[in-house]
């Protein structure tokens, strides 16, 4: 038995209550009891006892959509989106993500899952193919993960490319048995807090019959399926040339749609799409961060209002949930023309209790007696947090990750006192970087047409030996883990 004392505790419950100089009780990995430091320590007289004063407590963050291994585009593909206008040709960057190695790509996912923990992030939906090259890896962070295998069966081009759509069923057919097998393996691994989900990479990239096929595989498996879905106009575009029909209309045509279904982006939505999911009762990633980078705005609170669930996740190149919160908050109080809303709860809420909920996880995301205990605590003596007047409010306004000094998961501390307790940190960092120098290096020379985007820094000659290459095989072509 643990007791936090001496907080602020956020407990992200529906009523909004915060406990000042509260107490929460931990057993095992659940939430026993929460209120007046008084009480509780009267209550669990031999519990050890975690001082938390000059500290709040929040909900962990829960991160719905993202590519871990896309950590090795950052500053490149952020500045090169996709034209929003015809003409289209597929791709979400005119560069391609070098390929890797398996052990490459397991220590890029190791960064983005540092990061990710180093900004309160307790849950993740990682979508990406291969991912059995890093599940272990994956597993030991400490973090609760939906791992959620790719298919797809559309060959010879990528996302948002309205040309003939050339389909290999033996491609879609791969997909389904990585699937499967990651599944067998890993699906409630660590007492539950690995599961296996099903991921189909976009309506333009997968036919009726392999969505029909992964529709009837997530049923099978009793698990989440997501797909991304209006991320680009080049997709919307592809979709209508291929079924004269928008992106969602396809999907809820074939029955793809449904409550156990995200949707990642739904950013280039006609309000008629916006409807279908919620009347499906349809997850929604709200994607801010990387929404923004591509001047995009989905319309957040219209797809709420519709009956979605509206939920966070930071995509490509980076984990830092708390800038995905803070952003959501601010487009939408942009695009809407509305100083107050949303309110800082509902971005809170967005990034922590929806997100356990679309997840499949309905007794986490928020803090109350009987759920499970992943939480955060931040410090509250900064510069930029005092006064602390209104806890939510100014810690979604101004909060930085940095801040966050404590994480835990199934109650188990994975960060404490701004320390890693489950990775080593060093050699994350320092192998992560060795992996970027060799991957780049070895793209620009195998693609000599390629242009090296303005202020690359230099990289070494591809076999010297600050790149020589892991002695694997390469992990299929990059373009695979776009999205």
């Amino acid at each position: 038995m643990m007791l936090i004392t001496n907080a602020t505790i956020v407990t992200g419950d529906e009523a909004g209550t915060i406990h000042h100089g509260g107490a929460i009780a931990i057993e095992d990995n659940r939430i026993a009891a929460i209120g007046p430091t008084a009480e509780i320590t009267a209550k669990y007289p031999g519990a050890e006892v975690v001082d938390a004063t000059g500290r709040a407590v929040f909900p962990g963050f829960a991160n719905i959509h993202t590519h871990l291994v896309m950590t090795l585009a950052r500053g490149v593909f952020e500045d090169l989106s996709p034209p929003h206008e015809p003409p289209f040709t597929g791709g979400l960057s005119p560069i391609p993500l070098p390929p890797l190695t398996p052990e490459e790509q397991r220590v890029m996912c190791e960064l983005g899952a540092l990061e990710a923990l180093r900004s309160g992030t307790t849950a993740v939906l990682e979508d990406a193919t291969q991912i059995e090259n890093y599940a272990a890896a994956m597993e030991a962070t400490g973090l609760r993960m939906l791992l959620a295998e790719r298919s797809w069966d559309r060959v010879g081009t990528s996302i948002g490319d309205p040309a003939e759509f050339k389909r290999d069923a033996k491609v879609g057919e791969a997909g389904i048995a990585r699937i499967r097998a990651l599944h067998a393996k890993w699906n409630g691994a660590a007492g539950g807090r690995i599961r296996v989900g099903v991921s189909a990479w976009a309506p333009d990239m997968c036919s009726p019959e392999l969505l029909r096929n992964l529709r009837d595989l997530q049923q099978e498996l009793d698990t989440v399926c997501t797909i991304h879905l209006n991320q680009i106009w080049g997709e919307v575009a592809a979709v209508q040339a291929h079924h004269n029909m928008l992106p969602t209309e396809f999907l809820d045509s074939i029955g793809f749609i449904h409550d156990r279904m995200i949707g990642a982006h739904c950013r280039c939505m006609a309000p008629l799409e916006e409807k279908i999911l919620g009347k499906r009762g349809a997850h929604v990633a709200f994607n801010s961060a990387i929404a923004a980078r591509r001047g995009l705005s989905p319309r957040v609170c219209e797809m709420a209002d519709a009956g979605c669930n509206i939920a966070m996740g930071s995509d490509n190149m980076a984990e830092d949930m708390v800038e995905v919160m803070r952003t959501g908050l601010f487009m939408e109080r942009v695009r809407r023309k509305d100083g107050r809303n949303p309110t800082p709860e509902e971005a809170l809420r967005w990034a922590t209790r929806n997100g356990y909920k679309a997840m499949g996880v309905p007794d986490g995301g928020w803090l109350a007696p009987g759920n499970l205990a992943d939480l955060i605590m931040l410090r509250t003596d900064r510069a930029h947090l005092v006064p602390f007047l209104r806890p939510v409010s100014v810690f979604v306004h101004q909060g930085q990750a940095r801040d966050i000094d404590d994480v835990m998961v199934d109650g188990r501390w994975l960060m404490r006192d701004g320390a890693i307790l489950t990775m080593d940190e060093a050699r994350i960092l320092r192998e992560a970087d060795e992996v970027s120098n060799r991957a780049w290096a070895r793209l620009f020379a195998e693609r000599p047409d390629i242009e090296v985007p303005e202020g690359f820094r230099p990289l070494p000659a591809p076999g010297s030996a600050g790149s020589a290459a892991v002695a694997m095989h390469p992990v299929g072509p990059a373009r695979r883990v776009e999205g």
